[in-house]
C-alpha cells in the first residue's frame, strides 16, 4: 500500500487518529497542506462511525453481558474525562476537549461523549469536526516545527 492510504487508516484508527497520521505523512514526504487535508478529513468520519455503531449495534450487543459491562466502564471513564467540561460549556467544551492533540482525547471520545450527553447531532457533529480541524493544525504545526528545529540542529553538529 502506499503512504496515502497508510496516513488514511492511521487517521481513522481511534488510538492513532491525526496524532499519527499527520506526523506518519509528513515524514513519508507528503505536502503538509496534502497531509492535513487528508488526515482531518479522514478522522472526521470518527463522528458518523461511532453514531452509526451506537445507533444499531448498541441496541443488539447490550443485551450481552459482556458487553454491558464494557459499555458501562466506558461510560463512567468517558463521564468522568468530559462530564464536567460538556455540561458546563455544552458545544464549545466538546470541541475544546476534541481539539487538544492528546491521547484518548479526539473525534472518537468526543463523539462518543456526545451521543452519551444527548447532544444533538449537528452540533456534536460540528463541534467534533471543528475540534478535529483545530488539532490538526497543532499537530502539524508541532511537527513542522520539530522537523525544522531537528534540521537545524544537525547542520549546527
Amino acid at each position: 500500500m502506499n503512504d496515502y492510504i497508510y496516513t488514511i487508516i492511521l487517521s481513522m484508527m481511534p488510538i492513532f487518529e491525526l496524532r499519527g497520521g499527520i506526523p506518519y505523512a509528513l515524514a513519508n514526504d507528503i505536502h503538509p497542506v496534502t497531509a492535513y487535508l487528508m488526515s482531518v478529513s479522514a478522522n472526521i468520519l470518527a463522528f458518523p462511525i461511532v453514531y452509526l455503531f451506537m445507533g444499531f449495534f448498541h441496541g443488539l450487543f447490550s443485551k450481552m453481558d459482556w458487553y454491558s459491562n464494557l459499555f458501562d466502564k466506558i461510560v463512567i471513564r468517558t463521564r468522568a474525562k468530559v462530564g464536567d467540561n460538556i455540561e458546563k460549556w455544552g458545544f464549545w467544551g466538546l470541541m475544546v476537549f476534541v481539539m487538544i492533540p492528546l491521547p484518548v482525547t479526539g473525534a472518537y471520545t468526543g463523539s462518543f461523549a456526545a451521543w452519551v450527553f444527548g447532544i444533538e447531532k449537528r452540533k456534536g457533529f460540528l463541534a467534533v469536526s471543528m475540534g478535529v480541524l483545530i488539532a490538526g493544525l497543532i499537530v502539524t504545526a508541532i511537527f513542522l516545527s520539530g522537523a525544522e528545529l531537528f534540521g537545524f540542529l544537525l547542520k549546527k553538529v
